[in-house]
């Protein structure tokens, strides 16, 4: 029985069809000698991690092995537009609290995202700027409390993000703190999650909101850029290892994303309270 045109250009679209998705979607490559960072690591009144200076180390590192440019500052009057402009990707990396003196060096931040800038946080970075709406926003939640440091699993949920691929499905942490969050957007995407079976429970803290397990790794979109944030990383040892600068690494490369410049057109921001979620 002879096919009709039409039946002939239906199975002639759909092999196309199938011929395109049976090649594999290829994650864009960073041209990292075009890459310029800046890590941030002030801290305000509080609690200060005694790792900043080994992910500092790790960073550069990373920087030296993969030709990316690193600066590293915990000077809050660097947040500038003109300054900011330059950055393919800002690294908090272990702030805490309140890290910015003016308002206005809180306006460049959000002026950056806004601009197409990326955003990427460490660890106790989901402890910064506790009162500030806009940047709980954008990091995707804020610190609520940690048990003490001890061991557990953070189950992969995307084995092809880079920042995690390198990953067994189980990454068992023989030691770190395990973070819950609170005022968590609702978009976020979620990379990893860890296991709360095993943990000691504190008297009076509900664990189940997300059943057994708790989110520690995701990026989202907002207000214009990209933020991705690691929960993982609190033993200053940890720096060292390859799992966790890989780690590390493939955050930095997931927040940039398609390597565009920033374009402050888009900027609007002029007080920390121009929240989209909100105007």
């Amino acid at each position: 029985m002879k096919k009709t045109v039409y039946e002939k250009l239906t199975s002639l679209v759909l092999l196309l069809a199938l011929a395109l998705f049976s090649f594999p979607v290829q994650a864009q490559k960073i041209k990292w000698n075009k890459v310029k960072i800046l890590v941030y690591t002030k801290n305000g009144k509080g609690y200060v991690h005694d790792n900043i200076a080994n992910s500092v180390e790790a960073i550069q590192a990373l920087g030296k092995q993969h030709g990316f440019a690193v600066d590293v500052s915990e000077d809050p009057s660097k947040f500038t537009d003109e300054n900011l402009e330059q950055y393919d990707a800002l690294v908090f990396s272990n702030t805490n609290n309140d890290v910015f003196d003016t308002d206005a060096q809180r306006v460049a931040l959000m002026r950056y995202i806004q601009a197409g800038g990326n955003f990427v946080g460490l660890h106790s970075a989901c402890g910064t700027e506790r009162s500030w709406r806009w940047f709980k926003n954008m990091l995707g939640g804020t610190f609520f409390w940690h048990e003490p440091g001890q061991s557990f699993s953070v189950n992969i949920l995307d084995s092809k993000n880079p920042s995690l691929s390198h990953l067994p499905q189980k990454w068992n942490r023989e030691k770190d703190e395990f973070y819950f969050l609170k005022e968590m957007s609702v978009n976020l995407n979620v990379l990893a999650v860890n296991d709360h079976t095993t943990i000691q429970k504190p008297a009076g803290k509900a664990l189940d909101t997300f059943g057994t397990v708790f989110p520690s790794v995701w990026w989202h979109e907002y207000d214009g850029g990209r933020a991705f944030y690691t929960s993982i990383g609190h033993e200053k040892e940890d720096y060292l290892k390859e799992d966790l600068r890989k780690h590390i690494l493939g955050g930095i490369e997931w927040a940039i994303g398609s390597q565009k410049p920033r374009n402050y057109g888009k900027a609007y921001a002029k007080s920390p309270t121009d929240d989209i979620r909100t105007n």
